[in-house]
């Protein structure tokens, strides 16, 4: 499972510390007023306690149930009381799950790894406390690395083991509230008036197991313990008031008497959860980095003084000249890679024939050229030739009888200078270097104009890198996904490992089932509880965007079966993975 981000984890100790000082604060009152009725503070919660919970993994009740009247009128008693007790036990499930996750990762890791958490990552007083303990080792054994490895691996594992037998106690009662609806479900949704007492009977009974496994943890913690302050008080659930257990007809007085109980049960649970949670939770992130923070805050103190003596605080104008020196930089920036190119390319879009600026060569120009080399080429064929050439007559042809004609002339170059026609031959030619000038002029002038965008694109491309950099930058600020309800790569992967968790757990509890083992059975068959609820709110929001959501649903309701073979769950797995919610990244498919 997936370590949850600082935000969610200061929102859940907040909720921890509420709930454990509003716990101590009506144990308070009730002690200044003892005259109050025992069901006083669990009716007044009862009367505006929210109607809105969280959504939390479904009731093992027939598909069927949704649509019976007899339940919808009675779905207050029977829902809400199972519900209740299913969302506030898996919260707390989840609260344990997250530190006990962070524990055995710290337990994994090596000694040197461990001594630096023990010394660097629990805060100031610690660093000091265990600074002064290496020393004092030195000084005194020289093994003092291997004692602080050693006081590390007892700090980190009396935490796991709390940790994880508190979630087998958790896990285990979730299990068995949720197998014993499983039993009664069809029973339960045809006469819920009569099986609501029964059901709270066990319910009571399974409150009383839970407070025998618990209070064996407080029973077993060692005195040399290095947890913070003590939690001596055991916990103490209420029973069942002095009424016909066994019978089938209770009043509506006692079944809202029971369901009581069942509430203050429920708030005795989460505050003695809280409790033994916030004594063994993890380092918070600004514990564990204070180093950082510290180094950080210590340079910005520097920087705050460097910046006052620049200031005009104390009679200096440097800060000012570099704030108008970076204004001019950045205006100047802007202008020459943001505006001009804009407008340059605006200007040639719209106004391409209007205001473009004159070129180099014109086409009348060289027409003109070409007009006049023609009548030129015309002329001297007529003279040579002796005979009249037509007007549309080709500029080739006419060219290579220059030519010739001047092949000859150069034979004597000295007399036909004065009196030949090399001289209006050579000027011939000159005409035609200055036609093809002219030519070569206009096409490379339209080549320009051509790319003339071009070059304004290319004049913007660094702003515009610029901004796509800062988008990127942005993006993955707000598109934080690395928990399974992300939408990216990272919470795609998280999703299919939440289903290869509930595979793995699966299997482990069948393996308990086979062996007889049934108390282990219930315990992963709780942790697997766990898991689908964890694939139930990470995927719902996606399924239902790619209209997956009904049949996925009812796969996860199937996987929570406890009577359903594992073969099937093992298909009903294998048919889950091909979702589009639970696919690999699409850029990798």
């Amino acid at each position: 499972m997936a370590v949850p981000t600082s935000e969610s984890e200061s929102v859940e100790n907040r909720t921890l510390l509420s709930q454990f000082y509003s716990h101590y604060l009506v144990n308070r009152i009730k002690t200044l007023y003892p005259y109050f009725s025992t069901n006083f503070f669990s009716n007044f919660a009862l009367r505006f306690r929210s109607t809105q919970r969280r959504e939390c993994l479904p009731l093992p009740l027939p598909s069927s149930s949704l649509d019976s009247p007899v339940l919808m009128t009675k779905r207050s008693r029977v829902h809400d009381v199972v519900e209740d007790i299913l969302e506030r036990v898996l919260i707390n499930l989840h609260s344990v799950q997250k530190n006990l996750h962070f524990w055995q990762s710290r337990a994994k890791s090596t000694d040197s790894e461990k001594a630096r958490f023990m010394i660097f990552e629990r805060g100031p007083r610690a660093f000091i406390d265990e600074t002064v303990k290496l020393l004092c080792g030195l000084t005194v054994q020289g093994s003092s690395t291997q004692n602080l490895s050693q006081s590390a691996s007892d700090y980190i594992g009396e935490r796991v083991g709390f940790l994880n037998s508190l979630r087998y106690s958790l896990a285990t009662f979730l299990a068995q509230v949720y197998m014993e609806v499983d039993k009664i479900g069809e029973e339960l949704v045809e006469d819920p008036e009569t099986k609501l007492p029964l059901l709270l009977v066990t319910i009571n009974v399974l409150f009383s197991t839970l407070e025998a496994s618990i209070g064996h943890l407080h029973a077993t913690r060692q005195s040399d313990s290095s947890v913070d302050g003590s939690y001596s008080t055991p916990l103490l659930f209420e029973k069942l008031p002095e009424i016909n257990q066994e019978g089938s007809q209770w009043t509506d007085c006692e079944i809202r008497d029971a369901i009581n109980s069942v509430y203050q049960n429920l708030d005795k649970l989460d505050s003695y959860i809280s409790f033994l949670v916030i004594k063994h939770k993890k380092p918070r992130k600004i514990t564990q980095y204070w180093i950082r923070y510290t180094c950080g805050a210590v340079g910005l103190s520097v920087c705050s003084i460097w910046l006052l003596r620049h200031s005009r605080l104390v009679g200096s104008s440097d800060l000012d000249n570099w704030v108008e020196e970076a204004r001019n930089s950045t205006y100047s920036f802007f202008k020459n890679h943001v505006e001009e190119p804009i407008l340059s390319i605006r200007d040639e879009l719209f106004d391409t024939f209007k205001k473009r600026h004159q070129g180099i060569m014109d086409v009348e120009e060289v027409q003109l050229t070409s007009n006049s080399l023609h009548r030129m080429l015309l002329a001297f064929s007529e003279q040579t030739k002796g005979q009249k050439f037509p007007v549309n007559a080709s500029d080739q042809e006419m060219m290579e009888i220059v030519m010739d004609r001047y092949e000859k002339e150069l034979m004597h170059p000295i007399q036909n200078l004065l009196n030949g026609e090399l001289v209006r031959a050579i000027l011939i030619q000159v005409q035609k270097l200055k036609l093809d000038t002219e030519t070569a002029m206009l096409e490379l002038n339209q080549i320009l104009r051509a790319n003339e965008i071009n070059f304004a694109v290319l004049t913007a491309l660094p702003a515009f890198f610029l901004s796509l950099l800062l988008m990127m930058l942005v993006r993955g600020w707000f598109k934080q996904d690395t928990k399974a309800e992300g939408r990216g790569r990272i919470a795609r992967i998280q999703r299919r490992l939440l289903v290869i968790e509930v595979k793995k757990r699966i299997m482990q509890y069948q393996n308990y089932v086979d062996q007889g083992l049934e108390r282990d059975a219930q315990y992963m068959f709780g942790l697997a509880l766990y898991s689908l609820d964890r694939l139930y709110q990470s995927v719902k929001w996606h399924a239902e965007a790619t209209g997956e959501w009904e049949r996925l649903r009812e796969d996860i309701i199937d996987l929570a079966k406890p009577r359903l073979q594992t073969a099937h769950k093992e298909s009903v797995i294998s048919h889950m993975v091909t979702f589009e919610c639970l696919l690999p990244s699409r850029n990798r498919q």
